[in-house]
C-alpha cells in the first residue's frame, strides 16, 4: 500500500480558509457536523488530510466552489 502524501502547508491553508468560512457563517464546529456529518475540528487544526469528496461537501455547505476555495488557500 502506498504511503499517503501529506503537505502540511496545504493542510494549514485549508484549515485557515475553512475556519474563516465557518466563522463568517456564524456556525460552530458542532453545527457544521450536525448539518454535514463532517467533523471539521481535525481539518481546522490541520491534523486531517480531507478527501476531495469531504471538501466538496463542505464547499457546498458554505456555498463556495471548490475552485474558489482552493484559490483562497493558495493566497495564504
Amino acid at each position: 500500500m502506498a504511503k499517503q502524501i501529506k503537505n502540511n502547508k496545504l493542510l494549514k491553508g485549508i484549515a485557515a480558509v475553512l475556519k474563516e468560512l465557518r466563522e463568517a457563517k456564524g456556525v460552530s464546529q458542532e453545527e457544521v457536523y450536525n448539518d454535514t456529518n463532517v467533523h471539521v475540528g481535525r481539518i481546522e487544526t490541520a491534523k486531517a488530510n480531507p478527501t476531495v469528496s469531504t471538501m466538496a461537501a463542505l464547499c457546498n455547505y458554505f456555498d463556495i466552489s471548490l475552485s474558489e476555495f482552493y484559490r483562497r488557500v493558495e493566497k495564504i
